[in-house]
């Protein structure tokens, strides 16, 4: 066969493809009416997971598939996020401004075709969702250099809101500006967090650099597309949204640097088999609480995934426990042990149960 034959059969199957996607948008409105009908939620996160994971497990059966099994999520998000809009637009609001890795992050999550609202910081995006201006948000939690994110952690102190998916990214941190002579670098633009992953290469590469606190990665892009004497550190997209150079690429100090990502809401997700829990908890200022506290876990035969500390806002010397387990807070050993937690402790609260991997 020819090219143009090749190209020919090709667009038919685009034809067919696209008159498959527009019967499963009418099945989609379908299912949307029922639900209303029904007083039920019209979105579920749960119910895309078992999507994607069913799809992929079926590309990778077919003997010499020729697709490749990474793209099936990034295309059939879309896809889904495209039939959700003919209902109503899912609305979520993220920790801006555009090009952020959170940005990227609720892109993820939801697709082009939700409707994201931009937050100036992460307690406006604690607030979007408690007060229903959307019905989810996405912000910073951990990251794998620099632990977790202070701001994030802070306002599970204030609210009410729950967790109820994780998105993790690889997060790869470029040195952009608008010229490819670091020897003219006078300032380098970023966010803590990024100047953090990236301390001991900016030593080596630019030790006479001025380090600039910027709000977010894309606002550093934006003041170093406006000063030629300097640059920035940013995501790709934010270098791309600033029109500025990519300098270099990959300068964190550890290539396997993630950060993970949470969705919040006002309730937290069902079981799936597969799930973590986060919650806090403050124990009592006496000598071995929190040991006591942690025995609890291990009696129940659940494991603790991670645990860190902060102040407790208000008082002195005082402090609150974050902790990752494993387990949903409604499997039986994981009730017992927060029934248990809750008369060792003077505080528990669970932020939510959601599934383990993204």
């Amino acid at each position: 066969m020819s090219v143009d034959d090749l190209r020919d059969r090709i667009d038919a199957i685009d034809d067919d493809l696209l008159d498959l996607l527009d019967k499963r948008a009418r099945l989609v409105r379908d299912v949307f009416k029922k639900k209303r009908d029904n007083a039920q939620a019209m979105h579920d996160p749960e119910r895309e997971q078992k999507i994607y994971e069913r799809l992929e497990h079926r590309l990778e059966k077919l003997r010499g598939a020729a697709f490749p099994v990474a793209s099936v999520r990034p295309v059939f998000r879309e896809v889904i996020s495209a039939c959700l809009s003919l209902e109503e637009k899912i609305s979520v609001t993220y920790f801006g401004p555009q090009g952020t890795f959170t940005h990227m992050a609720a892109q993820s999550a939801f697709g082009m075709a939700a409707r994201y609202v931009e937050a100036a910081t992460i307690p406006a995006v604690f607030d979007a969702v408690t007060h229903g201006a959307t019905t989810y948000g996405v912000v910073p939690f951990e990251n794998s250099t620099e632990g977790g994110v202070t701001f994030t952690l802070d306002s599970f102190l204030e609210t009410d809101v729950m967790i109820r998916r994780q998105v993790v990214l690889d997060v790869s941190q470029c040195l952009v500006g608008r010229h490819d002579d670091l020897g003219r670098i006078e300032r380098v633009y970023s966010h803590p967090q990024a100047i953090a992953q990236c301390r001991e290469w900016l030593f080596k590469h630019l030790p006479r650099a001025q380090l600039v606190v910027s709000l977010s990665t894309s606002s550093a892009a934006r003041e170093a597309a406006s000063d030629d004497a300097a640059a920035a550190i940013a995501s790709r997209l934010a270098a791309e949204l600033a029109g500025l150079t990519i300098l270099r690429e990959g300068i964190q100090d550890r290539k396997e640097n993630a950060t993970r990502f949470v969705v919040l809401s006002k309730t937290d997700a069902p079981p799936t088999g597969d799930d973590r829990t986060s919650l806090l908890f403050s124990t009592r200022d006496e000598r071995g609480a929190l040991r006591r506290a942690l025995e609890i876990f291990d009696e129940e035969g659940i494991n603790l995934s991670r645990i860190e500390s902060r102040p407790r806002p208000g008082e002195r010397w005082q402090y609150v426990f974050f902790t990752d387990l494993e387990g949903h807070r409604l499997d039986a050993n994981v009730t017992r042990a927060l029934a248990r937690l809750e008369t060792k402790c003077d505080m528990v609260r669970v932020l939510g149960s959601y599934p383990r991997i993204e």
